[in-house]
């Protein structure tokens, strides 16, 4: 027996080290588990330093005051429009890289992932003017305060106008997970928020001979970090680092290509705008009983994501392994990765919520010493932790129809959840019941319960196996 388990430890502990390091691993073959895992462990990590830099960034931007945290919560809010389009574009991207590594024809996977990056640039450089220019004005939109616009609108503009940094970022290390290369996106990311989390304090409060820019240096410090990831990325992707390799006789602007996959992808990001949106809707909300709730909201929030990007790395996982099965015609392969990696992520998942729920308070005190600030994020995220067990299913599902490029069921299970469930749910308790803003927090739990039932129904009829990429 001791030999038994000192064996499957060492296995483990290569597994942990190849997956880390990266490997020409094939996905479509062999067994599931260690696939999963393989895949998985790099995009954890991946997600762990972007949760890590979530955090530290906040720690250090509390210590500026709750209007400070207003503003990055609020700024958050509308850089979730960015985020949404580039995870739309994501996907796409994903689906059909992974499709065409399946297919082994990585001359396919390359060319792809071109037009991808062509998309990309184009949205991303229009929306950073939009949000450089009217960053004031939607600052107001938002229910900013005197306070908020006072030194917020410098962080909104940086941020806003500096996106095509993070939104590249996303759209070629998306590239790298649809191929398998999870170790090399895992990297990149890893040194953007390196720079990001040095630089951060340096900027924020002045150290040594960098200018003290306040909360606007936060939004200096991620867009440099996030710009030499992107510079790193494209190095990587055409130097070539695992499974696939961008060279100059894939720079073919195939516009067919281009449309199919736009088509694709505007369906993703309607499907992630329909969840980010909510969030900015819920903030709304919460933004009508002042900036002590929307302070305590902005806390408890980026904690959840400290625990939801690694749980999402498993998601992508799954989404990675569905791609590449149904592109080596295996369905069955792709149905059984879904289900063992939702129960890897509703271990992690439900053991992170677990100590949320019990430690709350002692999380949310190294954020902020204003106590009525603290007691908000303190209610906010017990209550939002309380339904990691059934989010981790959801998001695994959700993610899984998306490596299989069927877009649109999970942008109708995102009307059905948030927008004809979770928004007015939100406005009833809050408005119309002695919850005040504590109804926000319960109807996210609420809204996490329902989109894992209504994905695992719709999953389990099978229609995403048909779906042609």
């Amino acid at each position: 027996m001791t030999t038994d388990m000192s064996s499957r430890a060492s296995n483990i502990w290569a597994d942990l080290k190849l997956a880390a390091r990266g490997t020409r691993h094939d996905y479509t073959q062999g067994p599931i588990g260690r696939s999963i895992f393989l895949l998985a462990v790099p995009m954890v990590l991946e997600m762990v330093m972007e949760s890590i830099f979530a955090v530290v960034d906040m720690f250090w931007v509390a210590k500026l005051g709750a209007a400070a945290v207003a503003t990055v919560a609020l700024t958050e809010s509308m850089m979730a429009i960015v985020y949404t389009l580039a995870f739309g574009l994501a996907i796409g991207t994903t689906a059909t890289v992974a499709r065409r590594i399946g297919e082994k024809d990585t001359d396919a996977a390359a060319k792809a992932a071109v037009q991808a990056i062509t998309l990309g640039v184009i949205v991303s450089g229009a929306l950073g003017v939009l949000g450089a220019v009217y960053a004031g004005d939607l600052l107001r939109l938002m229910g900013a305060g005197p306070d908020v616009l006072e030194h917020g609108v410098g962080f909104a503009r940086v941020m806003l106008g500096g996106s095509a940094s993070v939104f590249m970022l996303f759209v070629i290390n998306a590239v790298f997970r649809g191929a398998g290369d999870a170790a090399v996106a895992m990297r990149v990311l890893w040194i953007a928020n390196a720079f990001n989390i040095v630089l951060g304090p340096l900027f924020i409060f002045g150290l040594g001979p960098f200018p003290e820019l306040g909360v606007t240096g936060a939004a200096v410090a991620t867009t440099i970090g996030r710009s030499i990831g992107v510079l790193i990325a494209v190095s990587k992707l055409y130097k070539g680092a695992g499974h696939i390799a961008v060279h100059r006789e894939h720079v073919v602007f195939d516009v067919g290509a281009m449309v199919k996959l736009a088509r694709m992808c505007a369906v993703g990001t309607f499907q992630i705008l329909l969840g980010t949106t909510a969030w900015i809707g819920l903030i709304r909300i919460l933004a009508t009983f002042g900036s002590v709730a929307v302070a305590g909201y902005g806390i408890a929030i980026r904690i959840v994501i400290f625990a939801l990007l690694p749980a999402f790395g498993l998601s992508n996982a799954a989404a990675t392994m569905v791609g590449q099965s149904l592109g080596a015609r295996d369905p069955a392969r792709a149905e059984q990765a879904v289900w063992t990696a939702s129960r890897y992520n509703l271990v992690f998942l439900g053991g992170i919520g677990l100590l949320f729920v019990a430690f709350a308070p002692w999380i949310v005190a190294a954020f902020t010493t204003a106590p009525d600030v603290a007691r908000a994020a303190t209610r906010g995220l017990r209550i939002i932790a309380a339904g990691f067990p059934m989010y981790a299913f959801g998001m695994t599902l959700t993610q899984s129809f998306n490596g299989a490029g069927d877009t649109w069921t999970p942008t109708w299970i995102n009307v059905f959840v948030f927008w004809l469930f979770e928004i007015p749910f939100a406005w009833y308790l809050s408005k119309h019941t002695a919850l005040g803003y504590t109804g926000g927090f319960v109807a996210v739990l609420a809204a996490y319960s329902a989109l894992a039932v209504v994905s695992a129904v719709v999953f389990r009829r099978g229609g995403w196996k048909a779906k042609v990429v």
